[in-house]
């Protein structure tokens, strides 16, 4: 690997942030998406949640969160893209990755001091949730 492209590398890496992604099972599951492979993320309309959806770059780690009766973490996925070409609607190309070896149920989030100020606990009707490094990680079970 030529230096520039190791600087290119570390500089994309540290610029990333996993988001976490809720959608209710009964309407488009973790099952479904790693039936399909990829889906466009689009379709939100709370602001915060719509902000974040623009910001996310290709390559970002993701979460998918089941909500519903179910209210925990299933599995993974990535940011393909981002068309954010109508501001109020952009549309995130994913794909799906694996199921995490442990799903994390909101109650057990709750309990741990690492999200105390995360948006997931403290906002917990946004659907598009900006985690850091150290959350994604507790959740994937690494």
């Amino acid at each position: 690997m030529k230096h520039r492209e190791v600087r290119m590398q570390i500089f994309t890496t540290m610029n990333c942030m996993p988001y976490l992604l809720k959608t209710e099972p009964s309407t488009y599951s973790f099952a479904d998406l790693q039936k399909e492979g990829t889906t466009i993320w689009d379709g939100v309309t709370n602001p915060v949640a719509v902000k974040n959806l623009r910001g996310m770059k290709a390559g970002e780690q993701l979460l998918i969160y089941h909500t519903g009766d179910e209210k925990q973490v299933v599995g993974t996925a990535s940011v393909v893209s981002v068309d954010d070409a109508d501001p109020k609607n952009p549309r995130v190309k994913i794909k799906a990755g694996k199921a995490v070896p442990k799903p994390t149920a909101l109650a057990e989030i709750k309990t741990k001091a690492l999200f105390k100020d995360s948006p997931l606990v403290r906002q917990s009707r946004l659907s598009v949730v900006p985690l850091t490094d150290a959350q994604y990680e507790s959740l994937v079970g690494r």
